[in-house]
């Protein structure tokens, strides 16, 4: 070899070695939220859990600076007009990060609203499918597009390819004892002086002042149900459409979800939403749905469920579609792998679970050739039996394995346990967090005398003696979704636990057959309604005493107090941000400058509360106001929330970045003033810390011991174990469940029960398996 072989060769290997040494990610001096100037290392292709109490910093660390980083730099490789339909992203408080690869964020978000998107459109598997049929299918009967629903070739042309119609109560829109002019019409939005009624009132179809009773069968018709035809109001020529036409076209076009409250009232009070009886709630057309491969049409293919229809696929054998074959049998696998095979492709995405619709964008990545990526999940055990734990776990090694980061925050022991890393934030919450209490693997974070490193190996064990109910409350003939006509005793007086796997009708049973009752308090984790105004203080009703405390002391209106009212700065009008829209590029929010983000007036900040002011009020953590308020209604309110292990939320914090679990136990804190007798709560250990849940099982042992009813959707062992009494619901999902499998004690159900929840409740309390249940 020459010498300038043996140089080159020097310099190669050099090169390499320099490319091979970034093996972490560094971040540097991170302040994002409570972050204290942060710095540490996280391993590159390696799976790494963030574990702390809950505002500790975990998500302001992962999601606020590492994920936002990586996706800011990504965003801005493309052209300012690419960007301007990007959302803005602002760049996080940090000095530095190095080492960044292209980050996916896996979170709990809903998957829209959007009543066309189901399972199968999210997934690519009704994409697959539509091919499938379209090349299989006979009789043939065109390309893949006849398939779709979506489509107006494959569409119902009756519901356009919603599945369903919606008929009005004509009584629900309108008075017939009243004229137009005293206020017939009884849509939101349609008072006697809009424009809409006006358009009615002057269109010359009919007496304005004759009660709609009164009306001819033509005048009755162009009210409801003339279309659109021009009409000449004084000098303005206006287009008159019928007043159903028009609240057809200005509500029901609309997704339910996305509508204001007392617009989503009327529809629910006014509109009746029915299968469609053309295509009997297919969505499709005739024509699409003559097709069949093994005498399956694609609508009933799509109505199986997964694991069946995963079955079906791998029964048809054609070499010609063989590689379209293996992708959906991939993707069906997938879905049955993670834990949904009890879905159908036809679920609709806005009915998943926070867990659930998780869980199907992780399906999208799995079959992914990319590697070198950054996956970022938020609690992805969230909604999971400890049996669907060990399959997620499984997957997010798969992931590791396929040469990808996995950043993970979580707060449950059996996937910190399979971490390669583990990043512990603390020691507290809020102002008491921020800060690096460890970092290392499992067996450093157990010995590092840390609440997670203590609380790792912490069991919560069997009660000595369980509560004696009062009565019972009967559920009986229970058949929603996939119950099996479903009877059964809930205990009037104690802590039942209901559990099961994911899907085996859990919610279907409690939420089904106890919802609506009088005496009955259901707190959920679904969104909190409310503008980007609402926060803790608004939505408990705080801020009215809070307020009254400001106005007494100084002499002055309530009404000061309140940044949607008169004490509001003018330029930010109360939000503290001002939005600016920069044409082609993306619109950013900055701190406004006149108030500096505190959203009152000078004026009205110079007004004091014991040397604070109604900003720095607002800026106090639940705890901090606790002690500032040692009496009173304020003082009871904070107290509550308190209570619900809420201490680290501020009070002035946008409701829109609360966690579902902190959600729930908001929600919880308002209902515990009511004089209710009986409380559901749906997984009330979401976004828990371990040592949290024990203030929890406090929680509601309180409530128990105050004579109500406390009645609790679980996978926690830690719950289960402190139940008075469980309800296992089973033994599979979907079709394989909706059974009652066991109904005792939690001592019961370890000694002699064989289901999944019973194999993993005796492994989390050390108890050895009975002799049946080992030889099965």
């Amino acid at each position: 070899m020459d010498a300038d072989s043996s140089q080159d060769e020097v310099a190669v290997t050099g090169r390499r070695q320099l490319a091979d040494s970034h093996d972490v990610i560094q971040v540097r001096g991170a302040r994002e939220n409570n972050l204290a100037d942060i710095s540490l290392d996280i391993p590159k292709r390696r799976l790494t859990v963030f574990t702390g109490v809950s505002g500790s910093g975990k998500s302001s660390l992962v999601f606020g600076t590492i994920a936002a980083e990586s996706q800011r730099l990504i965003n801005e490789t493309y052209t300012a007009f690419i960007q301007s339909f990007m959302p803005s992203l602002g760049r996080p408080d940090v000095d530095a990060l190095h080492n960044l690869s292209a980050a996916i964020v896996v979170d709990q978000e809903r998957m829209g609203v959007n009543s066309r998107s189901t399972v199968g459109t999210a997934t690519d598997a009704y994409t697959m499918l539509r091919i499938l049929f379209s090349r299989l299918g006979t009789p043939h009967v065109g390309t893949s597009g006849a398939f779709s629903f979506n489509l107006p070739e494959g569409m119902c042309p009756e519901c356009e390819g919603l599945g369903k119609v919606s008929t009005i109560d004509v009584d629900e829109v309108v008075d017939v004892n009243l004229s137009l002019r005293e206020g017939a019409i009884r849509v939101p939005g349609f008072g006697a002086e809009t424009w809409y009624v006006q358009t009615y009132v002057n269109s010359g179809f009919f007496d304005p002042d004759t009660k709609l009773k009164d009306f001819s069968r033509q005048e009755w018709e162009d009210l409801l149900n003339r279309t659109n035809t021009k009409v000449r109001i004084g000098t303005t020529n206006v287009t008159y459409e019928g007043l159903m036409v028009r609240v057809r076209r200005l509500f029901l076009g609309k997704e339910r979800e996305s509508m204001q409250p007392h617009i989503r009232a009327f529809v629910d009070r006014a509109v009746e939403f029915a299968r469609c009886p053309a295509c009997e709630g297919t969505r499709l057309n005739p024509a699409a749905l003559s097709a069949r491969i093994d005498g399956r049409n694609i609508a009933e293919c799509s109505a199986m469920q997964i694991n069946d229809l995963a079955d079906f696929v791998r029964g048809i054998d054609d070499e010609f579609a063989g590689p379209l074959l293996a992708n959906l049998r991939n993707t069906l696998d997938s879905l049955v792998g993670i834990g949904l095979g009890y879905l159908s492709l036809d679920r609709e995405s806005a009915t998943l679970s926070g867990g659930e619709a998780q869980r199907v964008k992780m399906v999208r990545h799995l079959g992914s050739s990319l590697t070198d990526v950054t996956y970022v999940f938020d609690e992805p055990t969230i909604g999971l039996h400890p049996h669907d734990i060990e399959r997620m776990n499984n997957l997010l090694v798969l992931l590791r394995d396929k040469g990808n980061t996995v950043l993970v925050v979580e707060h449950k022991p059996e996937t910190i346990q399979i971490a390669d890393h583990v990043v512990d934030l603390g020691p507290g919450a809020g102002e008491r967090g921020g800060r690096v209490c460890f970092s290392g693997d499992v067996a450093g974070l157990r010995a590092s005398g840390t609440l997670t490193g203590r609380y790792l190996d912490h069991r919560v064990t069997l009660r000595e003696k369980v509560r004696e109910p009062r009565g019972q409350l009967s559920i009986t003939g229970a058949t929603l979704h996939n119950l099996r006509d479903v009877s059964v005793d809930l205990p009037l007086g104690v802590l039942t636990v209901v559990t099961g796997v994911a899907g085996s009708g859990k919610s279907s049973l409690i939420h089904g057959s106890l919802g609506g009752r009088d005496d009955v308090v259901v707190a959920d984790q679904s969104p909190i309604r409310g503008s980007r105004r609402s926060n803790p203080a608004t939505y408990t009703g705080l801020l009215d005493p809070i307020r009254t405390a400001f106005a007494k002391a100084n002499g002055v209106k309530a009404a000061l107090f309140s940044a949607n009212s008169e004490g509001a700065c003018s330029t930010c009008k109360g939000i503290g941000l001002v939005y600016t829209d920069l044409a082609m590029m993306a619109g950013v929010a900055s701190v406004c400058e006149e108030c500096e983000g505190k959203r009152f007036t000078p004026k009205v900040l110079t007004y004091q509360l014991r040397g604070r002011n109604i900003s720095e009020v607002l800026g106090m953590s639940v705890a901090e106001a606790h002690d500032f308020f040692p009496s009173g209604q304020a003082h009871a309110i904070l107290r509550r929330m308190n209570d619900v292990g809420l201490g680290y939320v501020h009070l002035g914090q946008p409701l829109t970045t609360l966690s579902g679990g902190e959600r729930q136990r908001l929600k919880l804190a308002i209902h515990m003033a009511e004089k209710a007798t009986t409380y559901v709560l749906d997984e009330p250990t979401t976004g828990l810390h371990l040592a949290d849940v024990d203030q929890l099982l406090a929680l509601l042992d309180r409530l128990v011991e105050q004579r109500n009813t406390v009645i609790v959707i679980e996978h926690h062992q830690a719950v289960m174990a402190h139940a008075d009494w469980l309800i296992d619901l089973g033994p599979g999902a979907g079709h394989d469940g909706g059974r009652i499998v066991f109904t005792g004690t939690p001592a019961d159900l370890v000694a002699t029960g064989d289901s999944l929840t019973a194999q993993h409740l005796r492994t989390y309390v050390g108890h050895p398996a009975p002799a049946t249940a080992a030889r099965a």
